[in-house]
C-alpha cells in the first residue's frame, strides 16, 4: 500500500501541471471567443482541453484508494470538527473519484453504453460536498486562530490598560451620555468590524498554509458549482479559478511545508 501511495504522489504531481494547462486553455477559449479569433483557433483549444481532461482522469485512476487511506487516518484525530470534516471529505473524495473512472471508460468507449451526464453530474456532486467540508474545516480553523489570537492580544494589553479609562461599551451603556445608543452603537460597531477583520488578516498572514488552503478551495468551489448548474459563472470564471487553484496545489506539492495540515 505504501509503495502505491508513493507512486500515486508522482502521478498526482503531474495531474495538477495537466490540470493548470486545461484550465489555460478554458480561458484562453473564452478570450478567444470575446475577441472573436477564428473558429478553427477555438476549436483547436477545445479539443487540447478536452484531451488534456481525458489525460487527467487517465492518471486518477486509483485515486480512491489514497483517499480511502486519508479517511481512515483522519478518523483518529482528537478534534471532534476536523475529524468529521476530514473523513467525509475524504470519503466523498473517493467516490468522485470512482465515478470519474467510470466516467473516463466512457469517453474512452471501453463502456459505449455508458451514461455520461449522468456520471458527471455524479461525480461533481461528490466534488463539490468534499469542497464544502474542506472550506467548513477551513473557517473553522481560522476560527480557531482568531480566538488564540485575541486572547494573546487581550492579555497583552490588559496589563498597559489604565484602570479609570472608559471603554466605548461603557459610554453607551452610561446613562449621562447625551448622545443616544443608536447613534454612539455604529462608530462601535465599526471599530469593531475593523478589529476582527485586522485579526482575519494577521491570522492568515501568519499562516500561510491555511490560507492557500482557504484560496484553493473557495476557487475551486465555482467549477462543480457552474457544472451542476447552481451558481452558473461562465467558462472564463471557471478557468480562471482552475488556473488560479491548480497553481496553489503546485506551490503545495513544491514546498511541502505550506500545505495544511492534518
Amino acid at each position: 500500500m505504501d509503495s502505491w501511495v508513493r507512486f500515486n504522489a508522482q502521478s498526482q504531481a503531474k495531474e495538477k501541471v495537466i490540470r493548470a494547462a486545461q484550465y489555460a486553455c478554458t480561458l484562453l477559449g473564452y478570450t478567444l471567443h470575446k475577441g472573436g479569433a477564428a473558429a478553427e483557433v477555438r476549436k483547436t483549444v477545445s479539443q487540447l482541453e478536452a484531451h488534456m481532461s481525458l489525460t487527467r482522469k487517465l492518471l486518477r485512476l486509483g485515486n480512491s484508494v489514497e483517499a480511502l487511506e486519508a479517511a481512515k487516518r483522519s478518523i483518529h484525530l482528537s478534534d471532534s470538527v476536523l475529524r468529521l470534516c476530514l473523513t467525509i471529505s475524504h470519503l466523498n473524495r473517493a467516490m468522485y473519484f470512482a465515478c470519474d473512472n467510470v466516467l473516463w471508460t466512457g469517453k474512452t468507449n471501453l463502456i459505449s453504453k455508458l451514461d455520461q451526464h449522468k456520471w458527471s453530474e455524479r461525480s461533481f456532486r461528490y466534488y463539490l460536498f468534499s469542497l464544502i467540508l474542506n472550506l467548513t474545516r477551513d473557517v473553522y480553523e481560522l476560527c480557531l486562530l482568531m480566538e488564540s489570537e485575541a486572547r494573546y492580544r487581550t492579555a497583552k494589553s490588559s496589563s498597559s490598560l489604565h484602570p479609570s479609562s472608559t471603554s466605548p461599551a461603557d459610554q453607551l451603556s452610561s446613562p449621562s451620555s447625551p448622545a443616544s445608543p443608536a447613534i454612539v452603537a455604529l462608530p462601535v460597531m465599526g471599530a469593531w468590524l475593523r478589529r476582527q477583520l485586522h485579526l482575519v488578516v494577521t491570522v492568515l498572514y501568519s499562516n500561510p498554509p491555511l490560507l492557500l488552503d482557504l484560496l484553493k478551495n473557495s476557487c475551486d468551489i465555482f467549477i462543480p458549482m457552474d457544472r451542476l448548474g447552481i451558481y452558473s459563472t461562465g467558462p472564463g470564471v471557471v478557468g480562471a479559478c482552475g488556473l488560479i487553484s491548480s497553481v496553489l496545489s503546485i506551490l503545495t506539492m513544491v514546498y511541502p511545508w505550506l500545505k495544511l495540515k492534518p
